[in-house]
């Protein structure tokens, strides 16, 4: 073998060792359906969720007409949904679950925090929840001042 082809070949396993180095650091994140527990940890979510509320005499006035038993099962499938499980949201549009309630800036920070107080209940890592806090996030404006 030349010294050339030598040359080429070093600089071509060189190459194929840094990138296979490269990619074992590359760590996937895991789905976040996955990461809050499956379907039982959304359902403890839940839960806790539904617990929160009813103990927050800031938000509880806009539950009471509300049926919880489908509350507890669409928000489950929400969650599900939100989260990339296997699961469809086969309840009505945010829009249209909260047109009329007169939800506030003030009402929407307190239903985050019982949502937050949930989580941090089931166990459920800072790093999880912000990943599925931002995406209730992107639900603001079809929840509030409707």
């Amino acid at each position: 073998m030349g010294h050339g082809r030598f040359v080429y070949r070093l600089a071509m396993l060189s190459l194929v060792s840094t990138l296979l180095i490269g990619c074992m650091g590359i760590r996937k994140e895991q789905n976040l359906f996955d990461a809050l527990g499956g379907q039982e940890g959304v359902n403890v979510i839940v839960e806790n969720f539904i617990m929160q509320i009813a103990r927050d005499e800031r938000i509880i006035d806009h539950f009471a007409v509300s049926n919880v038993e489908r509350f507890r099962m669409m928000m489950r499938e929400h969650l599900c949904f939100l989260a990339d499980g296997l699961c469809e949201y086969t309840g009505d549009s945010m829009i249209d679950t909260h047109a009329g309630m007169g939800v506030t800036e003030g009402d929407f920070n307190a239903i985050v925090e019982d949502m937050m107080a949930a989580m941090n209940q089931a166990g459920v890592p800072i790093g999880t929840q912000n990943r599925l806090l931002s995406r209730l996030a992107k639900l603001r404006g079809e929840i509030i001042y409707l």
